[in-house]
Order: C-alpha cells, then structure tokens, then sequence
C-alpha cells in the first residue's frame, strides 16, 4: 500500500531523507578533510594564504550546510510553492555564508598585516583597523541589499531611495552615536594618535590600545582600561607623549644665605659641567634667580633629547646624586626652611 503524503509517495520521502542525510554527512565528511589537510601545509610554510583558507572552510555555517543537503533532498519530490519557499531559504542562507567567509577574510587579512605594522609604523596598523571596520559594514550592507533583491524581489533603487528617508529618521534618533561614528573617522585620518601612543586626557593617562568606531580604550598606568568615546574624546585636550621629540626639565635648588659669594658665583657652572656631561642631554640655563624665604635660589633649565620616561628619570637621578656630591665636596649647604630669632637687650 503506497500512502500519499502532501503529494508525495513515502518512499520518495524516504528517498529524499536519505538522500538529505547522505548529503549533509558528506559535506561534513569532506570539510573536515579539507580543514585537517590545509592544516597540515600551513604548518610546513610562511604564507598567510593557507591559513586565511583554513580559516574560511572554519567559518563555513552549519545551517548553509543543513540547507543545502535539505534542498538536495528536495530534488525527488514534488513541492509546489513549497519548492519556491524552500529556494529562497537556500539564497538566504548562501548569502548569509558569503557574508561570514567576507566577514572572516576581511578580519583575517586586516589582523595579520596589523600585526607586522603595528611595531613599524603604528598609523598605518590604525588605519588598518577602521578600514577593516568600515569594509565589513560595507561588506554586510551589500549582501544583505542583494539577498533581499533575490528572496523578495525587491528594487534596489526603491529600496536604496526607502533606506536614505528612514536612515534620516534614524540618524535623529541615534545623534550621539553618529557623533561618535564620525569622531572615529576623524581620528583615523588626522591621526591626533594610534595604537600604542601614550597620551594624557584632562588627568586620565594610558596607553591606547584600540580605537573603534564608537570608543577609543587606553590601559591606565595603574592597569585598568579605561574608555573614552570617541566624539567626548575630541573634545579634549590630548597631549600626545609618544610624539615628544624631547623632554625639557626645570629644577630650582636653594642654598643657605651663608654661602660665600666666590661659591654662588661658581654654582651655575658646576651645575652646568654636571649635566652637560650626562648623556641624552642638552644644557640650557642656571641661575641665581631670587632670594627666598629661608634660601637662595637657583633655577636650572636643560633637555633630555629622547622621549623615554624612564631615561629621563636616570638622567635626573644621575645629576641630582652628581650635585649632592660636588656641593659637599664645595662647602656648599642646601637650604631647607628654617627661621632665625634675634634678641636684642635694651640698655639700663
């Protein structure tokens, strides 16, 4: 006895079942093939080419491949408007594993070569980044216009004109959020600062380690992240450290009132010959600027011709240990504060 069931013979949907199966294990079967074989030649050379492969095959969907092997299957049967329904799951789906094999080259290719810039040339490896951003949303627009177009037979024109009305509505409603989309933009082409610079906003400092469409992030000194968006970012005061070309220094120095005036004379060129023979310096000025409180004062003035914090703090420390050593070796006592009384005794 043959049953009908929604046109078809069971044995046509066994058929087709099986047929389904046979495909989806299959598919299976061969990606897992193709995965463990282009492993294996991407262990044996140093071209980026086979890994974005094996990364594309790892991206393929399982649902693509469910609709596929379904579709197959669907092939002995009669399904009317069924089969119309069906086909346009299929071109959803096909699309939609475009979009991630697009999504996983575009991440792929944008992560290995801002991996290799990001210690040569940080602008470029920031560049990098918003591009790949930018080329995803472009990438997801695209598809998802077409795939539209196939499944409901839309216009693209009409549904481009319907996208500009809507995305002004839009665009009302999420002002903030444009601003920092735009923001972003802003500091990808002015550069005012790339991943890896360090910078200081208003009293916040870190370095920044990923700028993106909507929020900038910088680790702080004390290790936490903190995160900026992008438009209240702008609108700061940046002062961007890693493009110092050189550091100046000023230090004052008091000494007490008693010192000789042969030894204040000779003070700016001690201080001088002390950090003129300091490397990574460049002597500016010293002088006996003021007469203070409880001390006499010297103001000194000079530059550390690299950007390095810490080898500044060296330099600093070499000269003040330097300065110590000499003022004792001259007689010369530093000042700190004191306060002299003088008693007077009237006569009878």
């Amino acid at each position: 006895m043959e049953w009908l069931i929604y046109g078809n013979y069971w044995m046509d949907w066994g058929l087709a079942l099986g047929i389904t199966i046979a495909t989806l294990l299959s598919q299976r079967v061969l990606l897992r093939i193709a995965v463990r074989r282009l492993k294996a030649v991407a262990e044996r050379t140093t071209t980026e080419l086979d890994n974005m492969a094996v990364e594309l095959l790892d991206k393929t969907s399982g649902f693509f491949l469910l609709t596929v092997a379904i579709w197959a299957g669907s092939q002995v049967l009669e399904l009317g408007e069924t089969y119309v329904v069906l086909r346009k799951v299929l071109i959803g789906a096909f699309f939609l594993q475009v979009a991630l094999w697009g999504n996983a080259l575009i991440t792929n290719w944008i992560n290995s070569y801002a991996r290799k810039l990001l210690d040569q040339d940080a602008v470029a490896a920031t560049t990098l980044s918003a591009i790949g951003v930018i080329g995803r949303v472009l990438l997801w627009t695209i598809v998802g216009l077409l795939a539209l177009q196939n499944i409901a037979d839309l216009n693209l024109g009409t549904l481009i004109a319907g996208l500009g009305v809507g995305g002004i509505v839009v665009g009302l409603a999420v002002q903030k959020i444009l601003g920092d989309l735009i923001a972003s933009l802003s500091i990808v082409l002015d550069k005012p600062f790339v991943i890896g610079d360090f910078i200081i906003v208003d009293d916040l400092m870190g370095t920044v380690e990923h700028i993106g469409l909507k929020s900038t992030r910088i680790r702080s000194l004390s290790g936490e992240q903190i995160i900026f968006g992008n438009g209240d970012l702008l609108q700061s005061r940046v002062r961007n450290y890693k493009r110092m070309q050189e550091r100046r220094i000023l230090f004052t120095i008091g000494v007490t009132y008693q010192t000789p005036y042969e030894k204040l004379q000779a003070i700016p060129g001690i201080i001088r010959g002390i950090i003129e023979s300091q490397p990574h310096t460049r002597f500016d000025r010293a002088h006996f600027k003021e007469f203070g409180d409880f001390s006499l004062n010297f103001e000194v003035v000079y530059y550390v011709t690299v950007p390095d914090y810490n080898v500044y703090m060296d330099v600093q420390q070499a000269i003040n240990l330097e300065i110590y050593r000499r003022f004792a070796q001259e007689g010369i006592e530093f000042a700190y504060p004191t306060q002299t009384l003088f008693l007077e005794k009237s006569g009878a």
